[in-house]
């Protein structure tokens, strides 16, 4: 690291020539030289009340150097802040909110940042809740001067119809509304349309760039960065190094020079947010509950699901558990959002990369074969149906394969990327792994989902500790299997929607 920086430095202050060879005889140039000596003079011309990308997904490729000079300038504030998440408290743009320097988002997902939840009830912050694959492809699309786009994603939902709240007032009362979009039919299925991002700037992380401003990321570094580095009128870069012209390969090149501004190189330590280990076969047990649980139950049914081949997205939660219940010899393509095709298991201790993680924000490993990509690319083949399956965790499921997961009332948690994944049922399989009831005992399989939708008709299977069904979207359900010393009695008692039962009813091994 050491000799990076003090190559770094040379690149920084060695006097570049004053000349190269012309164009023509009579012509010269200057050598190009995007490179600052710091965060802080990158930022100096910012301006406040503009619109901001920040790359990053959980803390990976996360441009905290920049994030860190523009907290300490408290001169810049009412910025519209477009990125995944916020960071967690006193953390990445967590800081940012703290110091009261963003007044809207334009997000995906709260998580866990308690600071960026309270700030939004309270009415202190805007929000602008965005399914994940739709706020990359708006960046995306902006990038290459596209004003608008229809997307099968949000159909049916708050998102499309206008009922997700912006902001509050103080006391609690909605101040504004999400505007209601604009549909249209293609082909026999509904569209949203959604318009595009043009943002003013944007901080991204890269792996390695040089002074003309070419970069390359590492592993799932890219996430959000390459679509928001490429979309903003000033794209300032944090680079892990700073390398010669012509030492990042061309065909490596994925952030060209003609988008970037500035870069930095950064001085902040790469995070973990989740540091999470392989387990043997008996802490995995430990960790989803002792012996037959119900936990347990419902995993080793859901990894049934998968054949051969099959190219899979998993949730967070049960569904992320799955791959290590797989048959021998069984061998399946996981995709991640965040831009992994070919995703591995979790890390043995000392493998651990803050640049891998799952959508869970959890260390993971690549497997054999892998590719790396971008979000919008990855949302992309989500979207279009080349994902075979994909398995998430519900709060509600409808009769005819409504789904609910992403809201609960008084709570809000984000969309992410499921409204995503469910948006194409007719080629990626959907299946929901969850408990049948509530922990009160309530039906969480109902004639109608109460909670807010996050796709409808989209489920075509649920696995709960007590039942397998299938789900036709016009007929409704079927039990098609239950789980040992549980009756079909029992299954209607704990089951709102009313079900056929297959003829050949089976126990669920």
């Amino acid at each position: 690291m050491m000799a990076s920086k003090m190559r770094t430095a040379r690149l920084l202050f060695v006097a570049a020539p004053s000349s190269r060879r012309a164009f023509s005889q009579s012509t010269a140039r200057r050598a190009i030289n995007k490179i600052c000596p710091s965060a802080s003079e990158a930022i100096a011309d910012m301006k406040g009340s503009t619109t901001l990308l920040v790359g990053g997904f959980g803390f990976s490729g996360v441009p905290n150097s920049l994030i860190n000079a523009l907290r300490d300038r408290s001169d810049l504030k009412d910025f519209t802040v477009v990125s995944n998440n916020a960071g967690m408290p006193g953390v990445g743009l967590g800081q940012l909110l703290e110091t009261k320097q963003i007044s809207k988002m334009i997000a995906s997902f709260i998580g866990e940042n308690k600071v960026f939840e309270k700030m939004y009830i309270t009415g202190e912050l805007a929000l602008e809740l965005t399914p994940q694959g739709t706020m990359a492809e708006k960046c995306a699309a902006g990038a290459a001067g596209v004003p608008a786009f229809y997307t099968p994603a949000a159909y049916g939902t708050i998102v499309q119809t206008g009922e997700l709240p912006v902001r509050f007032n103080l006391d609690g009362t909605v101040a504004l509304m999400s505007k209601p979009k604009e549909t249209r039919e293609f082909n026999g299925k509904p569209y949203v349309m959604e318009e595009s991002i043009f943002a003013d700037y944007a901080f991204v992380k890269v792996h390695k760039a040089d002074r003309m401003g070419n970069c390359t990321f590492r592993k799932a570094q890219n996430n959000f960065n390459e679509a928001m580095g490429k979309n903003a009128k000033i794209t300032l870069v944090e680079a892990d190094e700073i390398v010669e012209v012509g030492e990042i390969p061309g065909e490596n090149i994925h952030l060209q020079g003609v988008y970037v501004n500035k870069v930095i190189l950064s001085t902040e330590e790469k995070k973990i947010e989740k540091l999470t280990f392989r387990k043997n076969k008996e802490e995995l047990k430990s960790a989803v509950g002792a012996g037959e649980s119900s936990r347990e139950r419902i995993i080793r049914r859901a990894a049934k699901e998968f054949t051969d081949g099959m190219v899979v997205n998993l949730g967070i939660g049960m569904p992320l558990i799955t791959p290590a219940f797989l048959k021998p010899g069984i061998e399946v393509v996981l995709q991640s959002e965040n831009g992994i095709l070919g995703m591995g298991g979790y890390p043995v201790p000392g493998e651990e990369d803050p640049d891998l993680i799952n959508p869970g924000k959890e260390t993971v490993t690549l497997a054999l074969g892998h590719s790396l990509f971008g979000s919008h690319e990855s949302f992309g083949m989500i979207r279009a149906g080349r994902v075979d399956l994909t398995m998430l965790g519900a709060l509600q499921v409808g009769m005819f394969g409504d789904l609910a997961n992403f809201m609960l009332p008084g709570k809000v948690k984000g969309i992410g990327g499921a409204m995503d994944l469910v948006a194409n049922p007719e080629k990626t399989k959907v299946v929901v792994t969850m408990d049948h009831t509530d922990k009160k005992g309530n039906p969480k399989i109902l004639k109608q989902c109460t909670f807010p939708l996050t796709g409808q008709k989209c489920v075509s299977r649920i696995i709960t500790e007590l039942a397998v069904f299938d789900v036709d979207h016009l007929e409704g359900l079927t039990l098609i299997e239950v789980a040992d010393g549980v009756t079909v009695e029992e299954v209607k008692a704990k089951t709102e929607a009313p079900f056929k039962v297959a003829a050949d009813l089976k126990k669920m091994l």
